[in-house]
């Protein structure tokens, strides 16, 4: 009975929740509720860190090399894609990189930043195959928590943010992230075409700067919002979610550039948003 009722009333308040969502996302694909994208994210999670492993345990590992080369290089087109999208929906176009509220109207433009909403949103599906490669090919010491759980929370987070939010100040570090994958993803695609590509990746050394640049712009202007005088942006619980994990990573990779760097340790072959990957 105490059950029921726990449930009902839990019911009840989704229901009451929900009514603030963004009607222009009525009808769109996995946005009709939270729980599409956290069966999906659920059974990656026990793919890549049970059922995977286990599948993998008495089998050589998969040479994959074409297919990531194929899947890295999309991934830098679709980045591109994105990069553009969101800056002719805002960031290029009228925002002031302060306090930039979200558009509610269905004219073009605020239409056209729902859809790269969206499409960011849905990108983080593609980018599970980064930990799917790794189980395929036994590189299960690359499965971290750390890796595991990045690639969990965007897509989860970003399911709220879209049904909510879908512009803003708040998809600033979407643009940054799409443009600093460009640069990720082109490196991944070159390692992939073997070591014949390699000479070319002399800039592999700015990497790191790159990924710790991107978590300083966006912990500086996420948190403006601290700062600022009667911003009436509509999701504040957005921001802090946004300053957290942004602060979270950037005291990662501070981390990793003093014991790279200050302490003179060896340098890992690649990281990506923190966790080292090998192509």
């Amino acid at each position: 009975m105490a059950f029921s009722n726990l449930t009902s009333k839990a019911v009840l308040l989704y229901d009451e929740w929900i009514k603030d969502a963004d009607p222009r996302l009525e009808g769109w694909p996995l946005m009709s509720s939270p729980f599409p994208t956290t069966f999906i994210i659920g059974t990656y999670i026990y793919f890549v860190t049970s059922l995977g492993p286990k599948l993998m345990e008495n089998k050589k590992p998969f040479e994959l090399r074409q297919i990531m080369a194929f899947y890295n290089f999309s991934v830098v087109a679709l980045s591109l894609y994105m990069t553009y999208e969101f800056l002719m929906s805002g960031w290029a176009t009228g925002y002031s990189f302060r306090c930039d509220i979200v558009d509610y109207s269905r004219s073009p433009t605020a239409l056209r930043m729902v859809r790269t909403c969206w499409l960011y949103y849905f990108s983080k599906f593609i980018e599970l195959l980064d930990t799917i490669f790794f189980v395929l090919r036994k590189k299960n010491n690359q499965v971290t928590f750390l890796h595991v759980f990045h690639h969990s929370i965007m897509p989860w987070t970003w399911w709220f943010g879209v049904k909510f939010a879908a512009g803003g100040l708040g998809t600033f570090h979407a643009l940054l992230n799409c443009i600093v994958h460009v640069v990720m993803y082109t490196y991944y695609g070159i390692c992939s075409l073997g070591p014949a590509y390699h000479k070319y990746l002399w800039w592999k050394k700015y990497m790191t700067s790159i990924q710790l640049v991107q978590f300083i712009m966006i912990t500086a202007h996420i948190g403006q919002i601290y700062i600022m005088d009667d911003c009436p942006y509509q999701y504040p619980i957005f921001m802090f979610i946004i300053w957290l994990y942004g602060s979270m990573f950037l005291v990662l990779f501070l981390h990793f550039w003093y014991h790279a760097y200050t302490k003179g340790q060896r340098l890992p072959k690649m990281a990506r948003n923190g966790i080292s990957k090998d192509q």
